[in-house]
């Protein structure tokens, strides 16, 4: 009997089909999830029947080599092999192979040590002195910031544009378009985008096209199916699942593969080995946290609408939501992040009603196994549009808590609303 190991249909080499001429991957996202990055070559030893089930953490700066004839070739072909530590190991590789199984039509995938990170590669990836960026104006705080204090010095303009902007958006267009920026549902307040309608405009004028693609990941959005050339995640929030690691990533397509590789090392990005293994683990139960997250909020998003307290609830998946009719089409699923304003009060007020929370913490980031609530203030990150509330906003992430417990809670922290506003 040989030694040798066998296969088992762990290597999904041979079936992931990303647009490469193999056969397509008939496989469900959940057995994506399982599955991917499992390559024999990292989590076998040579010659020894068997295998462990995750790749291991490897840790390592320098790599040694056999003779010179190796080092040179390892020189010449450094992508997924032994180099540098910078570089990476089989323990990152694993996961950027992973999260690029989850995007049907990408080629690959780079890591970055947090979500701002890998937006910012992914812009210098695209863009030089004398173009122009669109840009969502729901789009991220930091996003901005980066647009303002990085690009606008560097010579490359940024437009920003309504979110609900649609086909609309090829009017913006001029010769020093490059690029534009998504993010749907937008961070504040959820517009969901058509992104269709803008991905197709933009690939007809040679437009590259990027999304932050955090809050509903690819298992519930898989962007690149949808014509976006560049999907981004900050893997801090659903991919980590857990609170306790920072990461971003970056899934190009074909097209834009090599520019993104290239300026990600040029820069020097990397992440921790124990980091990656930290986002892999997470990432093998997002399905099952994902489903759980949207259930809970969306029943408590439910609960919210039939409060006098609050004047509207900004949730995707509710009909009276900006853009509700694009995620019914586009989304498979929703996660546990979204925003309610409240009919009136002041600061004062919302901080008595997030102030007293049990179960509820108050914090940045989102994404993790605990519920949160924060105030936001949409009105002072907007330019090309305008917002206007009849009160506060609260944006709240649905953790992984017993939705009684977390309506208790927030009916408490209304009651507070309500004695401090009247």
């Amino acid at each position: 009997m040989s030694d040798t190991p066998k296969d088992n249909g762990k290597d999904r080499g041979k079936d992931r089909g990303k647009d490469r001429g193999e056969s397509a991957d008939i496989r469900k996202p959940a057995t994506r999830l399982a599955q991917a990055g499992r390559r024999p070559e990292w989590t076998r030893m040579p010659d020894q029947p068997g295998g462990i089930v995750n790749p291991p953490v490897w840790r390592a700066s320098t790599i040694l080599y056999d003779d010179i004839a190796h080092l040179k070739a390892a020189t010449t072909n450094n992508h997924q092999r032994l180099f540098y530590g910078r570089k990476g190991t089989p323990t990152a590789w694993s996961l950027a192979e992973a999260l690029t199984e989850m995007e049907p039509g990408a080629e690959g995938t780079m890591l970055f040590p947090s979500g701002v990170a890998a937006i910012a590669c992914a812009l210098m990836a695209v863009l030089k002195p004398g173009d122009q960026l669109l840009m969502l104006d729901s789009a991220y705080d930091p996003t901005r910031r980066f647009c303002e204090k990085i690009l606008r010095p560097m010579g490359i303009d940024t437009l920003y544009y309504d979110p609900t902007i649609g086909a609309g958006i090829a009017a913006l267009l001029t010769e020093r378009t490059r690029a534009i920026f998504l993010e749907s549902p937008g961070s504040l307040t959820f517009e969901v985008q058509d992104v269709p309608a803008i991905t197709a405009i933009a690939r007809a004028r040679g437009i590259v096209t990027l999304i932050d693609n955090t809050w509903a990941t690819p298992l519930f959005f898989p962007t690149l199916s949808h014509g976006v050339d560049i999907s981004i995640l900050a893997c801090t929030k659903y991919i980590v699942g857990h609170s306790d690691a920072m990461m971003g990533s970056v899934t190009a397509n074909s097209a834009h593969w090599s520019a993104v590789q290239s300026t990600a090392w040029l820069f020097g990005q990397m992440v921790s080995p124990d980091d990656a293994w930290l986002a892999s683990r997470g990432l093998r139960t997002l399905a099952v946290r994902m489903e759980q997250h949207q259930k809970s909020a969306l029943a408590i998003a439910r609960w919210l609408e039939g409060r006098p307290e609050v004047a509207k609830v900004l949730h995707p998946a509710l009909p009276d939501c900006p853009g509700h009719a694009y995620w019914a089409r586009d989304f498979s699923g929703a996660s546990g992040l979204f925003s309610f304003i409240l009919d009136g009060g002041d600061d004062r007020a919302r901080a008595a009603l997030i102030d007293g929370l049990a179960h509820f913490g108050i914090g940045y980031s989102w994404g993790g196994f605990e519920s949160l609530a924060l105030p936001v203030d949409p009105q002072r990150f907007r330019s090309a549009t305008t917002w206007s509330a009849p009160g506060p906003v609260v944006r709240l992430h649905i953790g992984l808590e017993d939705t009684d417990d977390l309506i208790a809670d927030l009916d408490a922290g209304l009651a507070r609303f309500r004695t401090a506003r009247d």
